[in-house]
């Protein structure tokens, strides 16, 4: 570089400096009007702390002004890095990305930052592999996994806001199964490289990352602790989050588009405080593994005004442990509202990983267009913590592929996890939902918990859905089902099985129902069915597997 380059460049520096110096001291949160946040968090059926809002100061960093190239093929990563530098030496502000495509390695936050995105600029991550280093923070522990594109952990006060896009550079990274794409795109893919599994459904960028799976499972049958050389071998199949923060403070995330991750595509783990608002989030549906979000043991969420199309979970809540204390920590104090979500395998999801807990979270005003499932809460006997005090309000559905509303209990149960002498059988009690449409789907619903710990206090109250299939409920106790119109296409409204101290209320029979409410099993005990008027169907109740009509109480 010249000597003309170098002097222009500090000079450049030196007015961004001097503008920073000069700027106001007022902060992001200012930015966030307290009613703004009190309209979603007030009037809530359980107590919701007041949300601390990420405390930045007013100062812009230009990215430019750091040598960064907006035309897609210049490396900006080494610019964006000094602009966050600056930042922070300066006690934190904004690092501002203006119109322009503008291609970078990963970026590492720091607290007291807001990257801003300028309408018209797009932050392009590279799709070389090599650019993501392995790392180890928590929660994995002892593993190691590629940093994501934008991480940070043990920070406090940062943000992620304007009008831009953020593109995870993905299609780099994933699998894709031959099912999920047509002839012509699946020739098109084969034909540009990779590897294709053996039975050739199954495309993969390489052959470390189809292996990646079989070597780690094998390498730890042999070794107590594997090294960070070990995992190197495996790099291409571990596959970042596009945006990660672990262990963070007051993080608010509001307006970007966030996209093509290399898996899920925004992943809080232990963060408290965190708003999300005004985003989109995308991934094609097709896309392995790619959730829209997931909030892992995080407290004092709020999720507002969103749009998620996503190839995996929609909008999801999971619990585990932080490393190294083992300690569990719960995922608590959830409000999601006004958000829609497209394709996803589920619109709002709970789990499968809930052994830390989940509690006090809210859910309303929201839709879910084209889901494989609409509402979804999943575990299994190894993955298992107290879910409860869930309160799930006008939610509307059209065109879901499977269950309008799905507790799956036994999902990925297999013995191929290992073993624990811990208790983890999920419990799954005092969820409440009301004021739900669902216009098209396979089934209306699917309530399974498990025969040594049924589903428990379970309400339903004002349920509109046409399906093809009805209603049915298995090993679940307390379940009140209130004000319901469940109109299959075929087989019974209703059907219950090893179900207890169940009322059924002030629900219609659809005309021809054939039978309106089937009875399974001899384990059925006190099932009420309270002012409901079966005359239009076909059969009133069918009993069937040694169940008895003893179960039934009509009043």
């Amino acid at each position: 570089m010249s000597q003309v380059c170098i002097l222009r460049q500090h000079i450049l520096i030196i007015i961004a400096l001097l503008y920073v110096a000069l700027a106001p001291s007022t902060t992001i949160g200012q930015s966030l009007p307290a009613q703004d946040l009190k309209r979603y968090t007030s009037d809530l059926p359980f107590t919701f702390p007041e949300i601390a809002t990420p405390q930045i100061p007013d100062r812009s960093f230009i990215i430019t002004s750091f040598g960064a190239v907006g035309d897609g093929v210049h490396d900006n990563t080494r610019a964006i890095s000094d602009a966050i530098r600056e930042c922070t030496k300066s006690g934190g502000g904004r690092v501002v990305v203006p119109q322009g495509m503008w291609l970078t390695g990963p970026i590492q936050f720091e607290s007291h930052l807001n990257l801003v995105l300028e309408k018209g600029a797009v932050i392009l991550f590279s799709n070389v592999l090599t650019d993501y280093s392995l790392v180890n923070v928590p929660p994995e522990g002892s593993e190691y996994k590629c940093i994501s594109p934008i991480s940070g952990i043990n920070l406090t006060d940062v943000a992620i806001t304007g009008e831009g896009i953020i593109d995870g550079a993905g299609e780099a990274w994933r699998p894709m199964k031959k099912s999920k794409y047509t002839a012509q795109e699946w020739k098109e893919r084969v034909a540009s490289g990779g590897v294709l599994s053996e039975d050739g459904n199954m495309w993969w960028p390489s052959a470390s990352a189809s292996k990646g799976e079989a070597y780690l499972k094998q390498l730890k049958k042999e070794k107590k602790k594997l090294s960070k050389e070990d995992y190197e071998a495996a790099r291409d199949y571990l596959r970042p989050n596009l945006v990660k923060f672990v262990q963070c403070k007051n993080v608010l995330l509001d307006g970007p588009t966030f996209e093509n991750s290399p898996a899920w595509n925004i992943n809080p783990v232990f963060c408290e405080n965190v708003i999300v608002r005004n985003i989109h989030i995308r991934n094609e549906w097709s896309a392995q593994n790619g959730d829209g979000i997931d909030f892992k043991s995080c407290r004092n969420v709020l999720m507002a005004d969103c749009v998620v199309d996503a190839g995996d979970d929609g909008i999801c809540l999971k619990s585990g442990r932080l490393y190294p204390s083992r300690a569990l920590v719960p995922c608590e104090n959830i409000v999601i509202a006004n958000c829609t979500v497209y394709r996803a395998h589920g619109g709002f999801v709970i789990g499968s990983t809930v052994y830390g807990g989940i509690m006090n979270v809210s859910v309303k005003n929201c839709t879910f267009i084209g889901t494989d499932v609409g509402l979804r809460f999943k575990s299994s006997r190894t993955r298992g913590g107290i879910v409860e005090n869930i309160f799930v309000d006008r939610i509307t559905m059209r065109d879901i592929e499977n269950e309008a509303i799905k507790f799956e209990m036994y999902y990925q149960d297999a013995a191929s996890e290992q073993a624990s002498t811990e208790d983890r059988t999920p419990q799954f009690r005092k969820i409440f939902m009301t004021n739900i449409v669902c216009i098209g789907a396979k089934s209306a619903g699917i309530l399974q918990g498990l025969p040594e710990s049924p589903l428990h206090e379970i309400t339903i109250d004002g349920y509109t859905a046409t399906s093809k299939l009805g209603l049915q409920c298995q090993d679940a106790g307390g379940i009140t089902l209130k004000n319901l119109s469940i109109k299959p296409s075929e087989g019974p409204a209703f059907t219950f099985t090893s179900c207890k101290d169940l009322l059924l209320e002030k629900s219609i029979c659809a005309p021809g129902a054939n039978p309106f409410l089937r009875i399974e099993g001899e384990q059925n005990r006190n099932i009420q069915l309270v002012s409901i008027d079966m005359a239009p169907a076909k059969k009133d109740i069918e009993f069937t597997g040694n169940a008895t009509p003893d179960a039934v109480i009509r009043k």
